[in-house]
């Protein structure tokens, strides 16, 4: 959960993902808290729907790759090549990914 909040403030660092794996551990661990976060207004949704169809939602999918895009700019202005090419590589490979997971 720790990881997921400080994705909130990090572009690269996704943050459903995170909450999605939180959710995995506590169903193991904790299911108190699992069912916390399956009730959730904001968080819910998205679990749910990962877990019944590994889909994620457009305004997720939308987000995630102007995220992406925003750090690969980033980088392309900030970094030094070879370094500046890295935040690109990762938002087209991980950009990719999340373009053909099912909608929800």
């Amino acid at each position: 959960m720790l990881l997921g909040a400080i994705g909130l403030l990090l572009p690269i660092m996704p943050t459903v993902p995170f909450v999605i794996l939180a959710a995995f551990c506590f169903a193991r661990s904790n299911p108190k808290w699992e069912a916390w976060l399956l009730d959730h207004a904001h968080f819910g949704p998205h679990i749910r729907a990962w877990r019944e169809r590994g889909a994620i939602s457009l305004r997720g999918k939308q987000f995630a790759v102007l995220a992406l895009c925003g750090s690969a700019v980033m980088g392309l202005l900030l970094l030094e090549m070879p370094w500046a090419l890295a935040p690109s590589a990762i938002a087209l490979i991980c950009g990719s990914w999340i373009a053909t997971r099912p909608t929800a």
